[in-house]
């Protein structure tokens, strides 16, 4: 993580170097951002997209919302949700109220789902596809968790 000094109501080491600055040696915000690697979008692994929530709109139906983590999501499509192993086929994707032909890694989208109820699905569940390594539960897993703004007692 870059630590870029600026003024932004001056301008000072945004686009150019500052000598109001002279003590900072580093890039400008602007080659900062420049050198910012794109991440990897692995479009070819298996779809996973957690659900961060679920809707009922009127006149579409039950369409749950989320990121695609990797892979791909397709109109057509026959997805199942895990844990409980829920498939049905998705009807479309659309995101920022736009359709979709496919839906890639990092797009947060939403999508209609056929003969599904909004009580059936929940925060949390995983969309995969049914035909390319679906989903399973594990008995444990080794995570990264990072707190922020904890204002509690301190975790044991």
């Amino acid at each position: 993580i870059a630590f870029v000094p600026i003024s932004g109501f001056e301008g000072d080491n945004m686009i150019e170097r500052s000598t109001n600055l002279d003590w900072y040696k580093g890039p400008t915000l602007l080659e900062a951002l420049d050198m910012i690697q794109e991440p990897k979008r692995p479009s070819d692994k298996p779809l996973r997209l957690p659900l961060q929530d679920v809707y009922k709109i009127g006149g579409i139906g039950t369409v749950p919302v989320g990121r695609v983590e990797t892979g791909v999501l397709k109109p057509g499509m026959v997805v199942t949700f895990g844990p409980t192993g829920l498939t049905t086929e998705v009807k479309s994707v659309e995101m920022h109220h736009e359709a979709l032909q496919e839906a890639l890694p990092g797009d947060n989208v939403g999508f209609n789902v056929k003969n599904v109820a909004v009580k059936d699905l929940k925060r949390g569940f995983v969309a995969s596809n049914s035909k390319d390594d679906p989903a399973k539960g594990a008995a444990s897993f080794t995570s990264q968790v990072i707190i922020m703004n904890h204002l509690g007692p301190e975790l044991k």
